[in-house]
């Protein structure tokens, strides 16, 4: 019997089209009978933080980070001709026409799939986000789990 191929993906962009092309990608494998983890580390968390706020206790740095971010995947800007939010609304406009899945349905699809979503622990203490923040059914680790996924990896992106 052949062993099930892997493959990672570091999320450490909180671009929207970065973390779209990451979860194209992890679709695509998960679809090919990979086992795929993408860790969300940095900025890539954003991508899951849950639309709504979420009432928990903070301190006065991580209320500010908290602000700053963009809450879910949909808000999150592009890394190019973002124009001040505008950029995002004529994507999105454009993917529509396309029938292409806007970010948080690729987010659903692959939970869908059992892809595994990481978010990196280390991070999120650095950032004050907390597990009630962020969506359901994902897992929490560091950057060790994230290693002993990718070393058995066929397939290993950073994106």
């Amino acid at each position: 019997m052949t062993e099930k191929k892997k493959t990672t993906i570091v999320l450490l962009s909180g671009d929207y089209d970065k973390a779209m092309a990451a979860y194209i990608i992890a679709n695509g494998a998960a679809a090919y009978d990979h086992e795929v983890t993408i860790f969300h580390t940095f900025w890539g968390l954003n991508a899951l933080r849950k639309d709504e706020s979420i009432s928990v206790e903070k301190g006065f740095l991580e209320k500010i980070f908290a602000k700053m971010m963009p809450r879910g995947a949909d808000k999150m800007g592009l890394s190019k001709m973002n124009f001040a939010g505008f950029g995002p609304k004529l994507i999105k406009k454009v993917m529509k026409k396309h029938n292409a899945l806007p970010l948080p349905q690729l987010i659903e699809m692959a939970q869908e799939q059992d892809v595994k979503l990481i978010a990196c622990t280390m991070t999120m203490d650095l950032l004050g986000l907390q597990k009630e923040e962020l969506l359901d059914n994902i897992e929490y680790a560091g950057v060790a789990a994230y290693l002993a996924e990718a070393e058995d990896g066929n397939v290993n992106l950073f994106i």
